[in-house]
């Protein structure tokens, strides 16, 4: 199971405080545990959401909203993309993982990322060999 751990923005994170050295290695130290385990598919660190924009969708229509976003809990200010056997393995995972943000609380959401089989019928043949053609080429140019 794939499983995408989201770091919620902070209001440092925000106004683009970077992190300590301190945290920097401990960051890395743990990252380095995930990928001896097998575990890490992905993982970074985003840019605070006022270097962003979203674009809204109503029927054919497109807006596009550049950021700064005003709920800073609804942000994401990095990821973890892992693969482990269930949601308690991917939580006892993040529970080792040093706090995102030193100084202040913060928090991450784990939630488990969709396979071919969760989408059933509606999900073709065709749709699932395109599927497979499209990660194929996308390992090609990794």
């Amino acid at each position: 199971m794939r499983f995408m751990v989201m770091v919620r923005a902070t209001k440092a994170s925000e106004a683009g405080e970077m992190p300590s050295e301190a945290l920097l290695t401990a960051m890395g130290n743990f990252n380095e545990e995930l990928v001896r385990a097998g575990v890490l598919l992905a993982g970074e660190g985003l840019h605070p959401s006022r270097e962003g924009a979203r674009i809204r969708y109503a029927g054919d229509r497109r807006d596009v909203l550049d950021g700064p976003f005003a709920e800073t809990r609804e942000l994401i200010a990095g990821f973890w993309l892992i693969q482990v056997r269930s949601l308690d393995e991917a939580i006892e995972w993040m529970k080792r993982a040093p706090n995102p943000f030193e100084h202040c609380e913060s928090e991450i959401e784990i939630r488990r990322v969709f396979e071919a089989e969760d989408f059933g019928p509606e999900f073709t043949a065709e749709a699932r060999a395109q599927e497979d053609r499209l990660r194929a080429e996308l390992a090609s140019k990794a």
